[in-house]
This record gives structure tokens, sequence and C-alpha cells, in this order.
């Protein structure tokens, strides 16, 4: 078996290792063919379909990453934290470090090397974003899946004001190439019009 083989292999299992940790999420939601499925792992999916979409030539480790983004984060809740900003801000920073201490067991396990795993790493916990092309493409990816998955939720739950500044805020995190793409989601017309609300 050819070493080409070998690392396809063991990428397949990694992902259905990190689907495998996912799936006890104890949250459900349905997917789009009405199937039932763990919150994470619906989501994770989403990631990867979306990366396929917006950059088909991703690296393994970016591919990994994705896969990975929000592996068992229900193990951490918001609500440990203070409802302050802060504890806002302390709750995402360790998210990100659980994140990729969890992706990286898994991806040991599977037999990556250290290398792969701190590639993996260093997206998850978004390091040099700016700088980092893969890392801007994954917040790009982040940032196209909550548009067009779960932007709506939000819609349900704040007023047009709050939701033009989560808009902006998104827009921000975004590179050109991330916001053509977000132009061209599939939004039902009121998310699209808070959308030309939120860039006029």
């Amino acid at each position: 078996m050819s070493a080409e083989m070998n690392t396809d292999l063991r990428f397949k299992r990694t992902i259905a290792a990190f689907d495998q940790a996912n799936a006890h999420d104890p949250r459900q939601e349905s997917d789009e063919n009405g199937q039932t499925v763990a919150y994470e792992v619906l989501y994770a999916s989403r990631m990867s379909r979306m990366l396929q979409a917006f950059c088909p030539q991703a690296s393994e480790a970016l591919q990994l990453a994705a896969r990975s983004q929000h592996i068992e984060r229900w193990s951490l809740p918001r609500d440990h934290y203070s409802l302050d900003r802060k504890g806002y801000l302390q709750w995402r920073s360790d998210l990100k470090l659980r994140h990729a201490a969890r992706a990286t067991e898994i991806m040991l396990a599977e037999g990556y090397d250290s290398a792969m795993c701190e590639r993996v790493a260093a997206l998850l916990k978004k390091e040099k974003m700016k700088s980092d092309e893969e890392s801007q493409t994954l917040e790009d990816v982040i940032c196209l899946v909550f548009l067009q998955y779960y932007f709506a939720e939000f819609t349900k739950a704040h007023d047009e004001a709050k939701l033009i500044d989560i808009l902006q805020k998104t827009w921000r995190k975004m590179s050109d190439a991330g916001h053509e793409a977000a132009l061209s989601l599939p939004l039902p017309d009121e998310q699209k019009a808070l959308v030309a609300k939120a860039l006029a």
C-alpha cells in the first residue's frame, strides 16, 4: 500500500473519530434531509462542505481544522463563565485551547506526527490570522456557515440594530473572497435585506 493511500485512510479515520467524539453532544438538530443528528456533528459536516465549496484546494491540515472547529464544544458551557464581555472572551479563549488539545489527542491516536498536530492546533487557536492565509480561510468558512445556517436563529432573538451590529462584526472578520462568497449565499430575502443595511 502506498504512502499516499495510508495518508488518505488516516485522514478518513481521523474525520470519523472527530465525528464520533461529537456524536456524544446531547443536543440534537434536524439536518437538511430531516434526519436528527447530534448538533456538533451537523455543524462539523457543514464546515467541511462549506470549506470544499469555498476552497476546493484546501490542505489536509485545513480540512482537519474545519472538521474539528467545534469538537466537543458542549463540554465547556457558556454559563460556566460570567455573562459580561470579559466572561465571553475568556470562554472563547478557553474553547480554542480545548478544541486544539482534543483535536491533537485524536490526531496523535490516528498516527499523525507532531508537526501536523501543531499546524491544526495553530489554526484552531486562530494564531496569526491576519498573516496566515489558511487561518483567514478557516475564519471565512466559519462566518459563511454562521450566515447560511445559524444567523436565522439570531433574527428571532434580537432587534434589527443588534442584528446589524452582528453582521458588521462578522463582515470585519472576513476576507474579500469571503465577502464575495457571503453575498452569493442563498439567504432568505429578509436576511439579505439586513446584510444590505449592515453594509450600507
